[in-house]
């Protein structure tokens, strides 16, 4: 693979999400994909259509004494009747993946917040998705935008086993030989340095899936001096050591300033000096609380945003990115 689509000649898919919402909706069914796996699908309780999204979009399940836990969308777009999201139970986890699997039940409620979305499919001749185990749930959509759009594409799809990894006999019954299953037990790990050389010239790499993975891909696509891929994390990337030191935010609406003493997220900040601001996972991975910087330089420390979308210094996550200089004026 000799070259990737530019950044400047993206454009993404020409579905457009709804503003985010705070939905109660029904769960009409829980799926057992997997030992491991359930689904559920979720509609509005009189039946009305729900927001519109696209492919890559997530949404927030707010879990009663756990809080909100960010699930990929993996229905389709175009059937705006039912959400569906399917969660991996996670032993060591923070409860969330429990919580779904032994207490929600058909006919229960729950509270939903969303759609958002940090993981856009972007136009392109050809795509590439590679997917480690639960990491395929984002990829479902996109699969069937590329599909109704006429798009090549392919898919490696890397699990444990093949009985651990879910919608995997549909998505072979359906794409046949567009699919290449990689169970651990029998194949080893995903050979990412062919499926790069494999790939066509101007394909769009997207991945999801454990931080090994994701930390592999993009260094192999590094190595060959290719873009970075579009990935989403489901976890922090290690940041290795980072050193906090206090700035300034200059908030454009009032022209205020508020200090950001170090230890202190930027989220913090604004909150105890009276600003209601949204936010999520505290952590840089679900996208909440991203807020528009019209001036000063970031020190980024999400896992959602590319390198150049970094470069451009035009947005942050407040939650863990902070100023490498002494203030910022974020579009507050």
């Amino acid at each position: 693979m000799t070259q990737l689509l530019s950044e400047k000649t993206e454009m993404t898919t020409q579905t457009t999400d709804a503003p985010e919402q705070t939905l109660q909706l029904e769960i009409v069914a829980v799926d057992r994909l997997t030992d491991d796996v359930v689904q559920l699908r979720l509609r509005a309780a009189d039946g009305s259509p729900l927001p519109a999204w696209s492919p890559g979009a997530h949404l927030d399940l707010v879990l009663e004494g756990v809080g909100p836990r960010q699930y990929s969308l993996c229905s389709d777009p175009s059937e705006p009747g039912e959400w569906r999201v399917a969660v991996l139970r996670e032993p060591d986890g923070r409860g969330g993946s429990a919580y779904v699997h032994d207490r929600l039940v058909p006919g229960q409620s729950v509270t939903v917040q969303g759609p958002r979305n940090h993981f856009r499919l972007v136009e392109a001749p050809h795509y590439t998705f590679v997917a480690g185990g639960i990491g395929i749930t984002p990829l479902l959509p996109m699969i069937r935008h590329a599909e109704r759009a006429g798009v090549p594409w392919r898919l490696h799809y890397g699990g444990r086993t093949r009985a651990t990894m879910a919608y995997v006999d549909e998505l072979v019954e359906r794409y046949g030989d567009r699919i290449s299953l990689c169970p651990q037990e029998t194949h080893g790990l995903l050979d990412l340095a062919g499926i790069l050389a494999d790939a066509p010239e101007g394909s769009r790499v997207y991945c999801c899936g454990p931080e090994p993975l994701l930390a592999a891909l993009e260094g192999a696509c590094a190595e060959r001096e290719l873009p970075t891929p579009h990935v989403e994390r489901f976890a922090p990337k290690d940041l290795g050591e980072t050193h906090d030191v206090d700035f300034e935010v200059e908030l454009e609406s009032t022209g205020e300033v508020v200090a950001v003493p170090a230890g202190c997220s930027v989220l913090e900040a604004l909150r105890q000096h009276g600003l209601d601001v949204p936010s999520s996972c505290q952590e840089g991975t679900c996208g909440t609380c991203e807020t528009g910087v019209l001036a000063g330089t970031v020190d980024h420390r999400d896992s959602l945003l590319t390198e150049q979308e970094q470069e451009a210094m035009d947005t942050m996550f407040i939650c863990v990115s902070r100023s490498a200089g002494e203030r910022l004026t974020l579009e507050l």
